[in-house]
C-alpha cells in the first residue's frame, strides 16, 4: 500500500491541528445539534488537504463528495462535546476507504499530542512505535470503554466512559483499554471508528458490529455499533453485548 496515503493523512491531520490552535469561536453553531465552530474550521482546513491531494472526502460535517476515487472518512473532531467543555480527549480521525477496505488511517489525540498511524498489512504505530497487542485478559479483570449507558453489568471489572470512540479505540490498540462497545441508542457514523478500526486491526485487535453488519461503509446517514477486543476476549464481550441488549449477532 503506498506510503503516499499516509503523507497525505498526516498533512491533513497537522492541517487540522493548526485549525484549532487558531480557532476563536467554540460555541455552537445553531445549525444542528452538537456542531460546534471549531468543527467547521478544522473540517475546511483538513478537507482542503485532503482534496488537493485528489480523494473524495466524507466528513460528518459536509458529507460525501461524488466520484469514484479513494474516499477519505474524516471526522474533524471526534468528541466535540469534550472540547466544547475543555475536556481534553478528543481527537481528528481520517481514514481512506479504497475498493471497499480501509487502507491507511491517522488519528490525531489533541489532548497530549499522541499520533496513531496504520496501513493495511503495514502495522500500526503510535508516535512511531509500533503497536501489537499480545497480553489477553480475561473478562473478569478487564477494563472497558463504553459509549452510552452499559444496560447492566456484563462481568468486566470496570468500565470508562471517555466520549472519543477514535481515541477509545486507539486504545484498546495500544493497551490502555482491554476492550471497546457501542451501546448508544444511535449508533456511530464510520467516520467515528473506521480510523480507530484500521489501527486496532493492525495491532492485533477485532473490531466487529454488535449485530453482524459491516462496518465498512459510506453512507453519511449509516450508523453501526463497534466492538473491539483481542481475540481470545471478544467473544465473551459480544456475549455480553448481546445478553444486555438482546441484539441478535451474526458471528459467521
Amino acid at each position: 500500500m503506498p506510503r503516499d496515503f499516509l503523507d497525505v493523512l498526516n498533512a491533513a491531520a497537522d492541517a487540522a491541528v493548526e485549525a484549532l490552535a487558531g480557532c476563536t469561536d467554540w460555541g455552537p453553531t445553531g445549525r444542528k445539534p452538537g456542531q460546534y465552530g471549531f468543527d467547521l474550521a478544522t473540517d475546511a482546513a483538513a478537507t482542503a488537504v485532503l482534496r488537493d491531494s485528489g480523494l473524495r472526502v466524507l466528513s460528518e460535517e459536509s458529507g460525501l463528495e461524488a466520484g469514484d476515487r479513494p474516499v477519505a472518512v474524516l471526522d474533524p473532531v471526534d468528541g466535540s462535546t469534550n472540547a466544547s467543555r475543555g475536556i481534553r480527549y478528543f481527537a481528528t480521525s481520517i481514514c481512506v476507504v479504497d475498493g471497499g477496505a480501509p487502507v491507511a488511517a491517522v488519528v490525531h489525540d489533541h489532548g497530549n499530542g499522541e499520533r496513531f498511524e496504520a496501513m493495511n498489512g503495514g502495522g500500526a504505530r503510535r508516535d512511531g512505535t509500533r503497536l501489537a497487542r499480545e497480553e489477553e485478559q480475561p473478562l473478569r479483570s478487564a477494563v472497558v470503554g463504553i459509549n452510552g449507558q452499559a444496560p447492566g453489568w456484563g462481568g468486566w471489572a470496570q468500565v470508562r466512559t471517555l466520549g472519543a470512540a477514535a481515541l477509545e479505540l486507539c486504545g484498546v490498540a495500544d493497551g490502555r483499554l482491554d476492550a471497546y462497545i457501542d451501546f448508544s441508542a444511535s449508533g456511530l457514523g464510520s467516520w467515528d471508528y473506521l480510523g480507530g478500526l484500521l489501527v486496532c486491526q493492525e495491532a492485533g485487535v477485532d473490531v466487529v458490529d454488535g449485530t453482524g453488519r459491516d462496518l465498512v461503509t459510506l453512507e453519511h446517514a449509516a450508523r453501526r455499533a463497534p466492538v473491539a477486543a483481542t481475540p481470545h476476549l471478544l467473544k465473551d464481550v459480544l456475549d455480553a453485548y448481546v445478553r444486555l441488549t438482546g441484539a441478535d449477532a451474526d458471528r459467521c
